[in-house]
This record gives C-alpha cells, structure tokens and sequence, in this order.
C-alpha cells in the first residue's frame, strides 16, 4: 500500500530534477544511511500494550535516518550526497526523485533488482507531537561496504546512523582519510561495538541509546548526574547526548556543558534527531567548536518540529541563524 500511495507523488516529481550544485564538486558531507518511505499514523494518545486505537488515514512521506540528515544538510545549504539502497519500485523511484529536489545527490543511492521492497516506517504520532516508530528495513539492509565506494578526499565529512549493515557503516568510517570528520549516530545502538566507536571523531546517541551502548540502566540516566557518568565511560572524547526538551549534554574531552533547548510549540518530532545531527555537522565543518555546534543543533531540532514528517520542517540556514539571534537578544 505504501508503494501505491507513493507512486502518484513519484509521478508528479519525474521529469529533469537538478541536484542545485555541480556533480564536478565533491561533496562536503556524505551520508551513508537508510531511505524509507514514512507512513505517519496520528492519534489522540499512543496505544498501551494490548490496546487497539483509531486513526484517520495516513499521511505519505520521505524518511529513513540517512535520507533525513541528508536533506537537512542540503536545505542547510551544504553539498551532500547520499549512500543508500532503495527497491525498484514506485516507492524508490519517488525516494530518489525526492532527495533530488532538494538538492541530495543521489549517484551513490542503488536501486535494487525486483523482489526488495524500498524500506517503510510506520510512524504513531499523538497529539503532543510525540512518536513511536516500527522499520521495515527493506533494501536497508541490503547496503554493503561496496556500495559506500570511495570518499573524495576534499569531503570534511562522513556522517553514518545504524539502520543499515555494520559492515556498511564500519567501510563508511575506516574509508575516512584522517582530516575527515566522522560521525555516527548510533540509532539503534545495537549493531555498535567498541571497535567501531574507535574510528568515530564524534558520536551523538540519545539517552536510550547511551544506555544500550555503556550498559547503564535506564533509571541511572534520569539526571544529568547519571547521564555525565555514563559519558564518561565511552571510548569517545567527543560525544553529544541529545534529551529531547532538555537539550543536548556534551563531552569535549573533559569538558561537559548541558545546552538547553529553546521552547518552541510543537507538531511533530520525528526526525528532530536526524536534523540534529545534519546541523551539528555542518557547523563542526565550519569550524564551530562542539559546544557551539551543539547550539546550533539544538536549535535546528526545535525548529524542525513545527510541521508533520521527519523532512517537512526542517529549517535553511537563515531560519537557523535568524532563530539563534534571536534568542541571544532574549
């Protein structure tokens, strides 16, 4: 059903699309991640276990954690590409029509041969903008560390999630020269091990996924005295633990500073982590400290919760910088 409700917006999106920047360039970042078509269901509350709940029909969309952050990065204003696998179906046809409108350059994004589907994500959304999110992986899982190809050594950065292949995301950081930053935005935690963290510049979990990832309980990270502690136990020097209202708390190596976050009114989350880390990077490559960069960041996440979908309000750089501007004036 997806593939079908998608094929009418791939229609209308066919036709000369242009990248919005020369393929002679290289990129600055390039992403190697998942790409899902987003079926987003909204209730009133998110069901208990057991509980059945009615919805209205849902609303079709682009998402997946690479494809998110990609197109974050592009309408931020960075030249980006993309490392992925899509099906060969309607649904992949309009996931890559899409990445090209704004502005993602997709060469690196294969198309698989009949009988893989393009990844799907179901996504419950309550009317406090909150979510819960089920991934059919798809061609997702189906990336591999040739698909990544080489990294043209004038890209500043690779930045990876997790909902691919560990041998993708391992290629997609040991591929990385020295001077480039890497990335990697261990969602879910669970394909990382401590050899991959060894060839990660920066890491950026959230609290569920730090939890995962030192082995502390969910109880222990209630505070930010838990959260410091179990930072402290990571490999990384560079770390950036979103909390969703609270804000970010960063590691600098032995440096740790809680970066609040703005109150905005809110529509919808999902994807406000991906936008995070697009804006934590494109400022890390402008040569922003990471406690700056993570200001930049948090305040790119909260704007990116104004409209429903991961990718439907995602703010350029003006938004950004108009936004921080403004809050310093506060």
């Amino acid at each position: 059903m997806v593939a079908a409700a998608a094929c009418s917006v791939a229609a209308a999106a066919a036709g000369s699309v242009t990248t919005g920047w020369g393929e002679a360039e290289p990129a600055e970042v390039v992403v190697v991640g998942s790409a899902n078509v987003d079926r987003v269901v909204r209730i009133d509350r998110l069901p208990r276990p057991g509980e059945t709940v009615l919805a209205a029909d849902p609303r079709i969309g682009a998402g997946g954690k690479g494809a998110n952050q990609a197109v974050a990065l592009a309408v931020l204003g960075r030249r980006v590409a993309l490392r992925a696998a899509v099906g060969s179906d309607a649904a992949g046809s309009f996931l890559i029509d899409n990445l090209r409108r704004l502005g993602v350059e997709t060469s690196g994004v294969r198309r698989l041969g009949e009988g893989v589907g393009t990844g799907e994500a179901v996504i419950l959304l309550d009317r406090k903008g909150e979510n819960s999110i089920v991934v059919i992986e798809g061609a997702n899982r189906r990336l591999t560390a040739a698909d990544v190809g080489p990294i043209d050594p004038e890209t500043a950065a690779v930045l990876v999630q997790c909902e691919v292949p560990v041998d993708a995301i391992r290629a997609a950081l040991s591929t990385a020269d020295a001077g480039q930053l890497r990335v990697l935005n261990p969602a879910p935690a669970g394909v990382v091990d401590v050899g991959l963290l060894e060839l990660v510049d920066v890491l950026v979990p959230n609290r569920v996924e730090l939890a995962q990832l030192t082995g502390a309980r969910d109880d222990e990270l209630n505070d930010l005295v838990g959260v410091r502690a179990a930072l402290a136990a990571l490999p990384v020097p560079r770390v950036v633990v979103t909390l969703g209202a609270v804000g970010a708390l960063v590691r600098d190596g032995q440096r740790y500073e809680l970066v609040p976050a703005p109150v905005v009114p809110v529509v919808d989350t999902t994807g406000a982590g991906d936008c995070f880390c697009a804006a934590l990077t494109s400022a890390l490559i402008e040569g922003a400290d990471l406690i700056d960069a993570a200001n930049v960041a948090v305040a790119a996440a909260a704007l990116s919760t104004r409209a429903i979908g991961a990718q439907g309000g995602l703010p350029n750089r003006v938004e950004v910088d108009s936004f921080l501007a403004g809050a310093a004036n506060r």
